[in-house]
């Protein structure tokens, strides 16, 4: 279960480290689209544009579906909140670093003022 986790989370980060294909899920955030609507705002072929999808798709984070000869995409945010609640953890403990600094700032500042 962890390692599935794991190669999970590696690939969500990979598909995200991408600004290509983080716009794309912006763009989907707005609803299901065409491969040829996701592609239009880039200077790519529709292979390239494909490759992208299929990177976000691997992560779990896209999910597309064939009617024809067309391909829809939807936006599947599941995984990236597994994403988001991995970082969630690091953000509170540096939080808690950052509390104990500002105690620690605080409490030399009281100290001067006392002298």
């Amino acid at each position: 279960m962890v390692k599935h986790y794991s190669d999970r989370l590696d690939a969500t980060f990979h598909a995200l480290a991408c600004p290509t294909r983080r716009g794309m899920l912006a763009s989907l955030m707005s609803g299901e689209k065409t491969v040829s609507a996701l592609a239009e705002p880039y200077a790519m072929s529709l292979a390239a544009v494909s490759k992208h999808i299929k990177k976000l798709e691997v992560a779990g984070l896209v999910e597309r579906k064939v009617e024809g000869r067309t391909h829809y995409c939807r936006l599947n945010a599941k995984n990236m909140a597994e994403a988001h609640a991995w970082m969630e953890r690091y953000r509170r403990f540096w939080e808690g670093k950052l509390d104990l600094l500002e105690a620690l700032l605080e409490a030399e500042d009281r100290e001067k003022e006392t002298k």
